[in-house]
């Protein structure tokens, strides 16, 4: 049986005084931030059904192929888990989907990043990793910059929305936990699975449960959307991979704060591509975010010797 070493430190030197693994989370970031935006244009004129099954069947040839070329098991270790980590990852991504190309993308992102308060709580209720005062205020802080920058409707009064809009936010919500739940076990399953062994089994899982409603749509998209889709899987994809490392390298809590720079990213797009301006209340929430990371992500002060001899006796 083939296992992966537990552990936690990264096996490259820090750049910019920044973790390997903090760096994965990083990228990740960036290309879930590109991934919304093209879902969000694509929702425009096909079916959420569509989105979501298109982006498993690239998840599934891209993950398989890369398992072919690192020739490895695809079935690994903890199947149990992994199916369990496919079915939590389908629920959250179809809900994900859904809200985004139902409301405002950046009220969509912000109730999305609810999740990492869940991650640190199912970290240290199921894998009892320890809730480290920094991270946990990181991410509260963190997360008031998110709904600085979203300002979603449904928190501010002057903004009232309707009944629909309001469910469609509860829906997102759902989603948000879900994907919680889905990052503690990647990060469990880091312990005995190979990355992209973790990444085959979420389409491997997907397909067969998706397939029947998108069949049901009847929806044949023409070439323009079989290349949006396209990259759409190809930015999920790198992104998944990313976060699958990152998580493995990294304590949850600490790793998922990480993707809140996802919301800055996501706006930045909106400005360039959608002529979207940021009022101040954005730009502050996107300064108090990247501070916190660059704040999360510093690696500490190197202790006395006599300070690391104590605590190797």
């Amino acid at each position: 049986m083939k296992s992966c070493s537990n552990n936690l430190k990264n096996p490259k030197p820090p750049f910019l005084g920044i973790d390997l693994g903090l760096r994965y989370m990083m990228e990740a970031a960036f290309f879930f931030s590109m991934m919304s935006a093209f879902v969000k244009f694509a929702g425009q004129t096909m079916p959420v059904e569509i989105l979501v099954f298109a982006r498993t069947i690239m998840a599934l040839v891209l993950s398989y192929a890369l398992i072919r070329r690192q020739n490895i098991s695809p079935w690994g270790n903890n199947k149990k888990l992994l199916a369990l980590r496919g079915l939590l990852g389908t629920g959250g991504l179809t809900l994900l989907y859904y809200a985004i190309t139902k409301m405002p993308l950046g009220d969509a992102t912000v109730i999305q990043y609810t999740n990492p308060v869940f991650v640190a709580i199912g970290a240290a209720i199921f894998l009892k990793e320890k809730l480290n005062p920094k991270v946990l205020f990181a991410a509260i802080v963190s997360f008031l910059g998110v709904v600085m920058i979203a300002k979603p409707s449904f928190l501010f009064p002057s903004n009232a929305i309707q009944n629909a809009e309001t469910n469609v936010a509860w829906i997102a919500f759902a989603g948000a936990l879900f994907a919680a739940a889905a990052y503690v076990t990647v990060r469990k399953l880091g312990e005995s699975e190979e990355p992209i062994v973790i990444v085959f089994w979420f389409p491997l899982i997907s397909l067969p449960l998706l397939l029947p409603f998108a069949v049901a749509t009847k929806f044949i998209p023409n070439l323009w959307e079989l290349f949006i889709l396209l990259v759409i899987g190809v930015l999920a994809q790198i992104a998944q991979v990313r976060m699958t490392q990152g998580l493995k390298m990294e304590r949850a809590a600490k790793a998922i704060s990480i993707t809140y720079l996802q919301v800055v990213f996501a706006f930045l797009w909106g400005l360039l591509f959608f002529s979207e301006v940021p009022s101040l209340t954005t730009i502050v929430g996107a300064v108090v975010i990247v501070l916190m990371i660059i704040w999360i992500s510093s690696k500490p002060k190197t202790p006395a010797r006599s300070e690391i001899s104590k605590g190797e006796q």
